[in-house]
C-alpha cells in the first residue's frame, strides 16, 4: 500500500469516527436516550484519532514534510472532519506523491537517526505493524485508565 493510499484511508476512518462520535453526543445530550454511543464512538474515535496521528508522523518522515506540515496533520485530526481536507490539500501539494523510502539515497537527510529507523520499520512492514499496534495501544490504555479531563468546579 502506497502512503497516498494509506494516509487516505486512515484520514477518511478519523473523519467517520468523528461522526460516530457526535452521532453519540447528539444522542447523549440532544435526545437524552443513551450513552452508549458516546461510549462506542468515543472509544473508537480516540483509538483511530491515535492511529490517524502516529500515520501522519510515519507518512510526514517518510514523505520529508516539515515540522509545520506535521504539525498542522496532527492537528486537523482535532478539528471534525479536518482530516479530509488536510488529505486532499497534501494530495494535491504533492505531498503524498512517492513510494515508501525503504534505501538511503544522496540526501543527507537521509543520515538522521529518525529517517534511517524509519527505513528500517518500512522495509520490514509486519515489525512496524506490531510496534506501531503496540505504542498506540499503549498509549490509549494509558488514556483510559487516566481518564477524562474532569473540569475543576
Amino acid at each position: 500500500m502506497s502512503p497516498r493510499r494509506l494516509f487516505r484511508l486512515i484520514a477518511i476512518a478519523e473523519a467517520i469516527t468523528w461522526t460516530l462520535l457526535i452521532v453519540g453526543m447528539i444522542l447523549k445530550y440532544g435526545t437524552r436516550t443513551t450513552e452508549l454511543g458516546v461510549s462506542i464512538g468515543g472509544a473508537l474515535h480516540g483509538f483511530v484519532f491515535l492511529v490517524y496521528g502516529a500515520t501522519v508522523l510515519l507518512i510526514g518522515i517518510n514523505q520529508r514534510w516539515g515540522v509545520g506540515t506535521i504539525l498542522i496533520g496532527l492537528v486537523s485530526a482535532v478539528v471534525p472532519y479536518a482530516t479530509i481536507p488536510f488529505d486532499v490539500w497534501a494530495d494535491r501539494t504533492g505531498r503524498l506523491d512517492g513510494a515508501w523510502r525503504r534505501e538511503a539515497g544522496s540526501d543527507p537527510r537521509d543520515q538522521r537517526v529518525l529517517d534511517r529507523a524509519t527505513r528500517w520499520l518500512v522495509r520490514h512492514p509486519v515489525l512496524l505493524l506490531v510496534v506501531g499496534g503496540l505504542a498506540v495501544v499503549a498509549v490509549f490504555t494509558a488514556l483510559l485508565v487516566v481518564g477524562p479531563p474532569v473540569p475543576k468546579a
